[in-house]
């Protein structure tokens, strides 16, 4: 349920209470601006005053008000000086606040559990933060800079004409902005459903256009470039059109706005004209009162647009709280201590576990993988193999059981430990668009070249990375499309090599493949293994046959368990697998 503007703004004020000082001090030049600005008009009404001469009247020359002059042009400079000293010491507020609410977005996208990710999309998501984070630098100057010296201005003014008038003018001012403002609101609100719509189109339109960008490859697969340019297309029509509906009703707002300035300046303008005919007031009282107007009613004419905008911006900040108030999903516990790896022993006790609450993936799995020992685990597609690999790396907590490294539940430890524990090579390997020398040195950052380039060639990649013309510099495209599978495996490989943690997990780490590379990267990944405990998840039954224990998996339970040579013998579901492999292997051509 979306919160109101109220609570909105008070979720804001904390990223801003830090820089109060700051805050204080903007504010006391934005008086300062206004006052000077408040006395141009005074200031303009002695000078006409002192001017009001018959022509040819030899006292001009000497009347001359030099030093009105001159204090008209330092109250000029000084409006803008004091202006722009507001600017300056408020730059560092909202610029900071700005930056530290989207470093707390960026850092909650990534404690959030692999459901939300593999849930969201990208497309919206991305603009939904970029919206939001500039939305705080919006709200922040739109309120210092346009509706607070606006509220200041107005108050001066009013309190002044009272003071050196009478009261008619104040309530002739008052009620035209009343009237003014409650015809702004209330419009603004009925053209917010315009504005909403327009955002979620365009939220729309974009979601679909880099979704289509990150599958370039199926869309040229299935040729359906048109295709995907119509659904864009149909997504920007339906925004074009929202884009016209807001901007009609806006010029039905400015429209409404400029006839309430009008009649108000209309007003104030006959009741001054009133008083000089009648001699109560001079002709210098009617331009200075003319210039107050104006004063008043120039930022008047872009409430409507400030206030659009401030609901705007506070829509966008609610969307972008809201993202950082998701549940965590995986959270530390209270409390929480390191990892202490002493042996490195994992044990599965009697897991359970269901992606969705109607649905069980896993059935009560205990297996134990000893310290320093490596165990498979293998079964058909849909048995739960990788589901094992993501709760030990805790991407998502068991349901049922627990899963303990030295004892200690992973759920009682700090995530951040347990995963420096842990390395994985996934199956579905994805790098990011830099450097294939940036994307091993992830596994560890501040690593050498010199360590880098051990681990690449501890996974069989650095003489093709040599030959390239950039060699460690050159790029690998988006999610490493420039590279071929094997190559991409291979630097995931290397990366969790450098990494060097005490728990491996390998999932299907070798399936992209071809079995010249395979054996060779097998011999690796054992040697690499030696010492550390490491899980094997695997398809292809021929890589984890020298594991010191198999756990065969089916419909998430444990069925069979023991060497590749004591599942063999038993001729059950294990031997099943291995015979229908090696016949596969034996059929296709060219192996």
């Amino acid at each position: 349920m979306p919160r109101s503007d109220w609570q909105t703004l008070r979720k804001v004020l904390p990223y801003l209470w830090q820089y109060r000082w700051r805050v204080g001090l903007a504010l006391g030049f934005l008086l300062a601006a206004k006052l000077a600005n408040v006395g141009v008009p005074v200031l303009l009404k002695y000078l006409v005053d002192a001017l009001a001469l018959k022509p040819g009247d030899v006292r001009a020359v000497l009347i001359v008000p030099i030093g009105l002059l001159l204090a008209y042009a330092a109250l000029r400079l000084c409006t803008s000086l004091f202006t722009e000293l507001r600017e300056l010491v408020f730059a560092k507020v909202s610029f900071g606040a700005s930056k530290q609410i989207a470093l707390e977005v960026f850092s909650h996208m990534h404690a959030l559990s692999l459901r939300f990710h593999l849930e969201r999309q990208t497309g919206g998501l991305t603009r939904d933060i970029e919206r939001g984070t500039r939305a705080l630098q919006s709200l922040v100057s739109y309120s210092l800079y346009s509706i607070v010296p606006t509220l200041v201005e107005v108050t001066l003014v009013l309190a002044f004409l009272g003071w050196k008038f009478d009261m008619g003018y104040v309530w002739i001012t008052l009620t035209a902005l009343v009237v003014y403002i409650t015809f702004t609101v209330s419009v603004t609100e009925w053209r917010n459903q315009f504005r909403r719509e327009m955002n979620e189109l365009d939220s729309s339109a974009n979601t679909r256009a880099i979704d289509a960008l990150l599958n370039f490859e199926t869309v040229k697969y299935f040729n359906n470039e048109a295709f995907e340019a119509a659904r864009y297309e149909k997504g920007l029509e339906s925004f074009r059109r929202a884009q016209v509906k807001s901007q009609t009703t806006l010029s039905m707002l400015n429209t409404g706005q400029q006839l309430i300035i009008a009649l108000s300046l209309v007003a104030m303008l006959w009741r001054a004209t009133q008083g000089v005919v009648e001699g109560r007031l001079t002709l210098g009282d009617l331009v200075m009162i003319n210039a107050f107007l104006i004063q008043l009613y120039i930022p008047l004419n872009f409430l409507g647009v400030l206030y659009r905008e401030v609901k705007q911006s506070l829509t966008d900040l609610d969307r972008m709280f809201s993202l950082l108030e998701r549940d965590r999903e995986v959270a530390d516990a209270p409390g929480a201590l390191p990892l202490a790896v002493t042996e490195g022993v994992v044990r599965f006790e009697d897991v359970r576990f269901g992606y969705d609450a109607n649905r069980a993936i896993l059935h009560g799995v205990s297996f134990e993988i000893p310290a320093g020992k490596t165990v498979a685990v293998v079964g058909s597609s849909g048995a739960g193999k990788s589901t094992l690999a993501r709760l030990l790396y805790r991407f998502y907590d068991v349901t049922g059981g627990r899963i303990t490294i030295d004892g200690q539940d992973i759920r009682s430890v700090q995530q951040a430990s347990l995963r420096r524990a842990i390395g994985i090579v996934p199956q579905d390997t994805v790098l990011f668009n830099d450097t294939v020398g940036y994307n091993i040195g992830y596994g560890r950052t501040g690593s050498t070249p010199a360590e880098v380039e051990a681990a690449a060639r501890a996974a069989h990649i650095h003489d093709f990375i040599a030959s390239t013309p950039k060699g460690y510099a050159t790029t690998v495209g988006e999610r490493g499309l420039k590279l071929s599978g094997g190559e991409k495996q291979r630097v995931a490989i290397a990366r969790t090599l450098l990494k060097n943690p005490p728990v491996l997990i390998f999932d299907e780490a070798t399936s992209a493949l071809d079995s010249a590379n395979e054996r060779a990267i097998q011999a690796e990944l054992k040697s690499a293994a030696q010492g550390k405990t490491a899980l094997v998840i695997a398809h292809r039954l021929s890589t984890v046959a020298d594991a010191h224990e198999i756990v065969v998996l089916d419909a998430g339970r444990v069925v069979e368990r023991g060497t590749h040579a004591d599942l063999l013998a038993r001729g059950g579901r294990y031997a099943e697998m291995w015979r229908l492999q090696q016949a596969d292997e034996a059929d296709a051509p060219g192996v």
